[in-house]
């Protein structure tokens, strides 16, 4: 891992591509991004925003970006603890509305996920669809608060995890907006080091809290640093698989999982299908 500055942060010493923006496209996505915000809060009529606070990069530099559109008032942070989840990167969400000044509530969410453990029992062993259940758990939280305070629900999704599938439909990815949507991982990192998030949430090890030890790297098999390498030279920029592998410098089996994260998670993408008319 190395960092030359704040606004240019790397998550390892020699990542296969660097994706790093420049002073002044920080400073453009900055404004563009506060702008959205801003615009999405106005043309719906509503009060502000509503955002779940999980601890991670994401979550945290949109709390950051949305203050910065709405205020603190503007923004109502919801941190969900279960106890699958780290008590240390839970106490980060609740530092950063400390910080922001931003009001937030505690909710545990084990109890609520219980009830349907009890319901279903046979389906409890099964961890992917448990793990699921307290994500979705979140989601109905948003909405709860959101709809009763008259807010829009803020995303914390960004284009890595888009494109690779790697959130829980109608769960994390439920909801009105991704602020941070367009950005790759590494460009999260270095847009939050460039605002001012302190240095050990700008590096935290991303996590989606599903289940005890939970890491995004372990379950997709791949670091960030090469996810967004291979998104950004083939799915997006369409170089061929052979020249993607020999641009990059990665194995041939990492340009496959990547491709296979993609491919199947399309789905995910797109409103739920209807047979033609």
């Amino acid at each position: 891992m190395s960092q030359t500055s704040q606004g240019s942060v790397l998550l390892s010493d020699d990542p296969p591509i660097d994706l790093r923006m420049s002073e002044s496209e920080l400073e453009t996505t900055r404004d563009r991004i506060v702008s959205f915000i801003t615009d999405l809060v106005a043309d719906a009529g509503t009060e502000g925003a509503v955002l779940g606070l999980s601890g991670g990069i994401d979550s945290t530099l949109t709390a950051y970006l949305a203050v910065e559109a709405l205020g603190p008032e503007g923004l109502h942070g919801i941190t969900m603890p279960a106890a699958v989840n780290d008590p240390e990167v839970m106490s980060d969400a609740e530092r950063v509305a400390d910080e922001l000044g931003i009001d937030y509530d505690v909710i545990e969410i084990q109890p609520i996920a219980e009830a349907f453990f009890d319901a279903m029992p046979e389906a409890a062993d099964d961890r992917m669809a448990t793990g699921n259940v307290y994500v979705r758990t979140r989601a109905v939280l948003n909405y709860f608060v959101a709809n009763a305070e008259n807010r829009i629900v803020l995303g914390t999704g960004n284009r890595a995890e888009a494109m690779t599938g790697y959130f829980t439909k109608y769960g994390d990815q439920a909801v009105d907006c991704n602020p941070i949507g367009n950005l790759y991982k590494m460009q999260v990192r270095q847009l939050a080091a460039h605002v001012g998030v302190p240095r050990d949430l700008v590096m935290q090890e991303p996590t989606a809290g599903m289940w005890d030890g939970q890491t995004d790297a372990a379950e997709m098999g791949l670091d960030y640093d090469t996810v967004d390498a291979i998104l950004a030279v083939h799915v997006d920029g369409g170089l061929s698989r052979s020249a993607t592998i020999r641009e990059l410098g990665v194995p041939t089996e990492a340009v496959d999982r990547v491709v296979e994260l993609y491919e199947r998670s399309a789905h995910k993408r797109s409103m739920p299908p209807a047979p033609e008319r």
